[in-house]
């Protein structure tokens, strides 16, 4: 079963205990020391946050793309939104925490203060980035290609029988690493804006 399927599983004869921004979620669940699954869904994906007593201990994201469990997951979660807070019998959740556990929990801090943007600061975006690779105007298959960003690589995909392969990215400036068929890796500056956005590259 699909994960999204099993979370809408889990939730099917499950009461919304009310829809809230994220920094609500986190109160109304200590406070209540409460077992169960907040959930955002928009624009195709589907943001997962399960809480143990009160406290935050698993993250899955997942939209067109794929899932992301855990701490990998943690920072688009948190910038899905508003979530409905669902309770759920504990040994669920916990049975479900056990695919998709947080370990570093500043990172779910840290995820949450970059998604509230600063009073007269524009926020970063979410989208899709595309990447298409052709050579003398024919789609390329089976070349691994790498998003980085400031040394650290992001996302890692190899393209499809039309050339492209997906990433789902915040707003910014990237590198693109392309391998082709070889040795030899090339490397092009990306500048990703658009909410959907597909770059062509000609190897």
């Amino acid at each position: 079963m699909k994960i999204r399927d099993m979370i809408e599983t889990i939730l099917k004869d499950t009461r919304e205990d009310g829809t809230h921004p994220l920094p609500a979620i986190f109160r109304i669940a200590a406070d209540g020391k409460t077992s169960g699954l907040a959930v955002a869904r928009g624009d195709g994906a589907l943001a997962c946050l399960a809480f143990v007593r009160g406290e935050p201990e698993g993250a899955i994201f997942s939209d067109e793309n794929g899932d992301l469990y855990g701490d990998k997951a943690v920072v688009l979660v948190t910038r899905m939104g508003p979530f409905g807070l669902y309770a759920v019998e504990p040994d669920i959740v916990e049975a479900l925490v056990m695919g998709c556990r947080i370990f570093e929990k500043s990172r779910l801090k840290q995820g949450l203060s970059e998604a509230i943007p600063e009073i007269g600061v524009k926020s970063e975006g979410v989208g899709r980035l595309a990447v298409v690779l052709t050579k003398e105007k024919e789609p390329q298959k089976g070349i691994r290609v790498t998003i980085r960003k400031d040394g650290k690589i992001v996302g890692s995909d190899f393209t499809a029988g039309d050339g492209s392969a997906g990433f789902r990215l915040m707003h910014g400036d990237y590198e693109c690493l392309v391998q082709d068929k070889g040795p030899k890796i090339r490397t092009f500056a990306i500048h990703f804006r658009e909410t959907n956005q597909k770059i062509l590259i000609e190897l």
